[in-house]
């Protein structure tokens, strides 16, 4: 029977129906045999939702797994798809590397683990999500803040806590979808429930307590703060204490979140904004060209473009913009660096552009805020 047979008046509705239902499932067993395997990423989490159902997603989650380390957590850096030998993966946990919540680590496979479960609820995907929901709770400092890794290596910028990259959001953002419970992640043990509700809370507690504050006036954070003083502090050896114009947007969208904000989340978040429109920087952008010597590089040029560009690192107390090489000497001309800084790392974004130009808008309308 074909599908224009199928539609004929004289077939029978059951006999349609049966139809139907056989084409569908012919469909989707052809696409599970089909489905594109995936680039480990941003792109694990992207995926149109029958994929997780596919035979596909769960041999890419059973891989996950074996990358899961003892305390729970997984590798940053790492293609979670990709085949491991023992001694390679013996070699990765050496030292406490695999157990870390940067560059969306740890969070990244357990938010998969979760979109595959829906699909596939085998336990094993289930535990492997509970003990990764335990590491992060554990990871947490008595203060709300979370380290970089956990355990601690040392004291390193590894232990101070890390809005880096959005580490600390991340780690926030997912305790968060534990305690709420909704699909997909209503997988978690419900013992961990409150759990994650005062994980939550003392966070959010920690953010606020970490925000700068100059002249009596509240601006934003640093990408790294002391873990006993909650002091801005050195991260990596060109990454100094200062107020951060990329880390900063995330820490303020998640403020912004927040369903019933109170009148300190609001005092936070319009600091924070009013401190990133008057640190906004305009008529200029990075251009890369090649020097001399055949070489690509970046060069800070005049622009027509009035649209706003934020500098990574502000100066504590003069909001000037500072740039930083591997010597950790302060600059105050992204010229000066060094060309391996000047193209490895970003000194300027518009990492704030939608923050500042309709997304806190419609957050002060959406609670009533006033001017």
């Amino acid at each position: 029977m074909n599908f224009m047979q199928i539609l004929h008046p004289d077939i029978p509705i059951k006999l349609k129906l049966a139809a139907r239902i056989w084409i569908f499932i012919s469909l989707l067993l052809i696409f599970q045999s089909h489905a594109k395997s995936i680039n480990w990423g941003k792109s694990a989490l992207k995926q149109q939702p029958e994929w997780y159902a596919s035979t596909t997603a769960q041999a890419t989650a059973d891989n996950v797994l074996i990358y899961q380390s003892k305390f729970g957590a997984w590798p940053k850096n790492w293609d979670l798809t990709a085949t491991i030998t023992v001694e390679a993966l013996e070699t990765l946990n050496k030292g406490g590397k695999a157990n870390t919540i940067d560059n969306g680590a740890t969070v990244t496979p357990m938010r998969f683990l979760a979109l595959v479960y829906q699909f596939n609820p085998d336990e094993k995907y289930r535990t492997a999500f509970n003990f990764g929901v335990n590491y992060l709770l554990d990871s947490q400092y008595s203060n709300g803040g979370f380290p970089q890794f956990f355990p601690l290596r040392g004291d390193t910028y590894y232990s101070r806590i890390t809005y880096n990259d959005g580490a600390m959001i991340n780690a926030l953002e997912m305790i968060r979808d534990v305690a709420k419970s909704q699909a997909p992640y209503d997988l978690a043990d419900k013992k961990l429930h409150a759990r994650a509700m005062t994980s939550v809370e003392s966070g959010i507690s920690c953010i606020l307590r970490t925000q700068i504050k100059r002249d009596g006036k509240l601006t934003a954070w640093c990408a790294q703060h002391d873990e006993e003083t909650l002091d801005p502090a050195w991260a990596r050896s060109y990454e100094p204490p200062s107020i951060s114009g990329a880390e900063s947007v995330g820490i303020v969208r998640f403020l912004m979140s927040i369903e019933e904000p109170t009148p300190e989340i609001i005092s936070a978040v319009k600091g924070a904004i009013f401190w990133f429109k008057d640190v906004a920087i305009h008529g200029i952008h990075i251009e890369e060209f090649i020097d001399d010597s055949g070489k690509k590089d970046r060069r800070v040029v005049a622009s027509s473009d009035d649209n706003p560009i934020w500098a990574r690192f502000y100066e504590i107390g003069s909001n000037r913009p500072i740039f930083v090489d591997r010597d950790s000497v302060i600059r105050y001309s992204f010229a000066e660096l060094g060309q391996e800084r000047r193209n490895g790392y970003s000194y300027y974004g518009r990492w704030a552009t939608n923050l500042v130009s309709y997304e806190y808008q419609q957050w002060s309308e959406k609670h009533n805020l006033p001017e």
